[in-house]
């Protein structure tokens, strides 16, 4: 008799990518705003995490539009982890922004576009609608006609709630808009009657079984008749709304199509654009129909702007429509770039004078020993103690970043050896093959006359 070929069956979850923040859940604080040492994956920084958790409350009671935060301290000491930790603490509702200051110098858009169009994607807008719309859950239906090559000419949907099952013929437009929202059978969905826009609301509990387990949000099934009014809440950005109508609007003849396809695909919003959505925006507001919500702008490495993305940004800070901006640098005293103007942080002084700042501190060995199980634990690796405390050390006379960067390969030099655990010898062995940023600085001192200057 053959011997049997006995192969373990893969899972087929898409595993998530393990990033530098993945590990941040949260600020990692007690009810009463006391920062715990060890919590949400941050270690340390307590006085930072209490003052960012002010700053939370803030947005959420909406005191804090139009200010500014800087989070200024040493590299590697968890400025963008405590930014990305407000991010957490405000949830999904709240718009949040990351850029880099970098990012404003590009070819084909201004320095202040570029800042206004990430402006106006942290500012969100919460619109309340009353609409008639048809709520349900799909059910399975056979086809009764089949073959390739035909056209759709309408949609036949079987539609269920708690009060009873119906079934519709659709427009075939409202078929590609299931696809789009990727309904399957036993989701809860509902179709505006008037526009025929499809909104997938989540997962019916009906249909919850211990095989289902990835579904994001499970709801129960509608309640009421299929056909009734409801009142839809439709989360934007000011961004979205300027997207949409500068989008050409043009007709579905072939020379139109052509016109929209030959048109350069980044396109600068105008000002006359955005002032007519401002206004829109604010009739709204009044009306009750809308209330703003202002998200966080983070831009990370701030020194990297320069005198005119600075004026810039005094100006839109004092504006109605503005979001939270938080700033990030790890910056002493230097040069405002373009000039040859001194400022604390690269940051020109009038400027500087609105922002409240939090500093960030160095970790200690223990604090960075405790960083290090962490992103060992995220990246599922096993490193013993004794490994953990020399990374610790290394960390000291390096940077944190350069301990945590060697966890990776050090895990591979363990399996080329038959483990799966990391020691010791295998971090020696991938510290003599990798320089940190300070050896290599060192190095190029000792041999400067041998490199191309």
């Amino acid at each position: 008799m053959e011997n049997v070929r006995i192969e373990e069956v893969q899972s087929s979850t898409k595993k998530q990518r393990i990033a530098t923040h993945t590990h941040i859940k949260g600020l990692g604080l007690e009810a009463n705003g006391t920062a715990m040492n060890w919590a949400a994956g941050f270690v340390g920084q307590t006085q930072a995490r209490e003052a960012a958790g002010l700053v939370v409350d803030m947005i959420r009671q909406k005191k804090m539009a139009g200010r500014a935060l800087l989070l200024a301290g040493p590299p590697g000491t968890g400025k963008t982890a405590l930014a990305l930790g407000i991010s957490q603490e405000l949830g999904s509702k709240v718009p949040f922004r990351p850029m880099v200051g970098s990012e404003v110098y590009s070819s084909e858009v201004k320095k202040t576009e570029v800042l206004m169009e990430n402006f106006r994607r942290a500012i969100g807008l919460r619109i309340k609608e009353n609409k008639e719309v048809t709520e349900l859950s799909p059910e399975e239906t056979e086809s009764v006609t089949g073959g390739y090559g035909k056209s759709i000419s309408h949609v036949i949907i079987g539609l269920k709630t708690v009060k009873g099952t119906r079934q519709l013929k659709l427009d075939p437009t409202i078929y590609d808009a299931l696809i789009k929202e990727k309904v399957a059978v036993g989701d809860v969905i509902y179709i505006e009657s008037n526009s025929g826009a499809v909104k997938r609301v989540g997962r019916c509990d009906a249909f919850a079984t211990e095989f289902d387990l990835e579904a994001e949000e499970y709801v129960p099934l509608p309640k009421g008749e299929v056909h009734k009014k409801k009142e839809i809440v439709q989360d934007v950005t000011l961004h979205d709304l300027d997207a949409a109508n500068a989008r050409p609007q043009g007709g579905q003849d072939i020379l139109s199509l052509m016109g929209q396809m030959m048109k350069p695909r980044k396109t600068e919003i105008t000002d006359k654009l955005r002032q007519e959505i401002n206004k829109v925006v604010n009739r709204y507001i009044d009306e009750g129909v809308a209330e703003l919500v202002p998200g966080v702008l983070f831009i990370d490495e701030v020194h990297m702007l320069d005198m005119e993305c600075f004026s810039y940004l005094n100006r839109a800070l004092e504006s109605s429509l503005s979001p939270i901006v938080i700033f990030a640098t790890n910056r002493g005293i230097c040069n405002v770039r373009g000039t040859d103007m001194t400022s604390p942080h690269g940051i020109p002084v009038d400027l500087l004078d609105r922002l409240v700042i939090i500093q960030t501190k160095i970790y200690g060995q223990d604090e960075m020993i405790k960083i290090l199980a962490i992103r060992a634990q995220v990246e599922e690796l096993v490193v013993d103690e004794e490994s953990l405390a020399y990374l610790g050390v290394i960390g000291q006379r390096t940077s944190l970043r350069h301990a945590v960067q060697l966890l990776s390969p050090a895990s591979i030099v363990a399996k080329m050896n038959g483990r799966d655990n990391i020691c010791k010898a295998d971090l020696e062995e991938v510290i003599s093959l990798y320089l940190d940023a300070k050896s290599s600085a060192r190095l190029l001192q000792e041999r400067q006359e041998k490199y191309i200057s």
